[in-house]
């Protein structure tokens, strides 16, 4: 029996995927190209905008067309959120939510056998137990993502999200340590622990445990050489937090800070709960205090109300402060979300002015910070061959400037000290220094 498996989303999904491609692979199931014949089909998927729905059942479409005769199964948050739609979708076999992906193999089989569909969702609305999905032999042997932490109590005003994945619950912290170790005696080098409001870390646990007091363990991890994390909240990032992180030998200087909206008025309507002052203060008391430090964000335009007045004020905030990065996400309304019931709902054709506006902008500050670093010797985790040309590698620095360099040898999975020669779009050229 052959398995294929596709992930939209986050990085939370990724590791669900790994875990369930485990699941299969100790059942005797062989992992195939999701694009290649297959008697399994896993959609893994995402919910967070319009379009994560669209590419779910284009998916869907694409392994029924592949084999008419497979089992698709889709799991994940979009079928969390909308499982009777779902169900519906021709050549859908198996629907699962987002807190039983461990039970994946089970009800495929379950369906092969009994030749009927399965739908199989929990209520995670009262569900607030962490599920543990351990991975015992990777796939990808460079870097690997541990999921310390699920859900999220925040329900700001546009995300779907609370509906899906449910109240925050933790790994605990020995588990964590457990899985890290693990980690290391499978030759990793680095880890990004990710989650789905990953700075909410430890509030479902007794012992005051938080992120903080978990990156202080992780780092004294042997084995490990670099420690990320996924995106996090400016709430996190206290003065006593920005101090305590400064210290440690192996956090990569690079935090992903979601923003959303430069504009107060705007952060308002979303119910984030910080200002732009705050966010500002944030981010130069990481660039005083860590070396090299990138930080990058998502931000959404065209939120319902956003006046062109906000989006310049979006727009000057950004400019001011220069991040390394920016993703830049057109506003996608979500049933069940309070800003989808908002008045002043924005034409799309200004959406799409405005994301074009800022992706531009985006290209001039991602330049301006990796040009800092021309001429510098950087640490490069070298993570795989770049796809078309002979003899290249890519992999990233601590702080994620993504590299290419040129080697006689395979140098996947090293650690290379990399001078920074050139920077061309979404590259850092490098020559390396074995």
């Amino acid at each position: 029996m052959k398995v294929a498996f596709t992930t939209l989303g986050c990085r939370v999904n990724q590791y669900e995927t790994e875990a369930m491609t485990e699941k299969f692979i100790k059942q005797g199931y062989e992992v195939v190209h999701f694009d290649e014949y297959a008697d399994v089909y896993v959609i893994n998927t995402c919910t967070v905008t319009n379009m994560g729905d669209k590419k779910s059942r284009q998916m869907i479409g694409r392994a029924r067309r592949t084999n008419q005769q497979a089992v698709i199964a889709v799991a994940g948050c979009y079928s969390q959120i909308a499982p009777k739609k779902v169900a519906k979708i021709p050549g859908v076999d198996v629907v699962i939510g987002t807190r039983n992906k461990g039970e994946i193999v089970q009800l495929v089989e379950e369906c092969i056998m009994g030749k009927k569909q399965i739908v199989s969702v929990k209520d995670v609305l009262r569900n607030n137990v962490f599920e543990e999905l351990n991975i015992q032999e990777y796939q990808d042997k460079t870097r690997a993502f541990l999921k310390i932490q699920d859900g999220c109590n925040s329900f700001c005003s546009y995300c779907a999200i609370p509906f899906a994945r449910g109240a925050v619950c933790s790994k605990t912290p020995e588990k964590i340590i457990e899985e890290v170790n693990r980690l290391a005696s499978h030759g990793f080098k680095e880890i990004i622990l990710s989650g789905i409001l990953i700075s909410s870390y430890g509030v479902d646990l007794e012992g005051n445990w938080n992120l903080m007091r978990v990156l202080e363990k992780v780092d004294k991890i042997d084995g490990i050489e670099r420690v990320r994390i996924g995106s996090v909240s400016p709430k996190f990032f206290t003065e006593d937090v920005i101090i305590r992180i400064s210290k440690l030998k192996k956090i990569c200087p690079h935090f992903h800070i979601s923003l959303q909206s430069g504009c107060n008025e705007t952060l308002k309507r979303m119910n984030r709960h910080y200002t732009t002052d705050e966010y500002n203060n944030v981010v130069e008391s990481l660039r005083n205090n860590i070396k090299d430090v990138s930080i990058t964000t998502d931000v959404i335009v065209g939120f319902p109300g956003e006046t062109e007045e906000e989006f310049n004020t979006t727009y000057k905030f950004l400019e001011k402060i220069k991040l390394s990065k920016m993703h830049i996400f057109k506003y996608s309304p979500r049933e069940g979300t309070k800003a989808a019931e908002m008045k002043e709902q924005i034409d799309g054709n200004v959406k799409d002015e405005r994301s074009n506006k800022l992706i531009e902008l985006n290209k001039i500050l991602e330049k301006e910070f990796m040009n800092k670093f021309i001429h510098r010797r950087l640490k490069v985790l070298y993570e795989e061959k770049v796809k078309g040309k002979e003899g290249f590698y890519e992999g990233y620095t601590p702080n994620y400037i993504k590299v290419m360099s040129n080697s006689k040898t395979n140098i996947e999975g090293e650690i290379l000290e990399t001078e920074i020669l050139d920077v061309e779009e979404e590259h850092s050229l490098g020559t390396l220094f074995f």
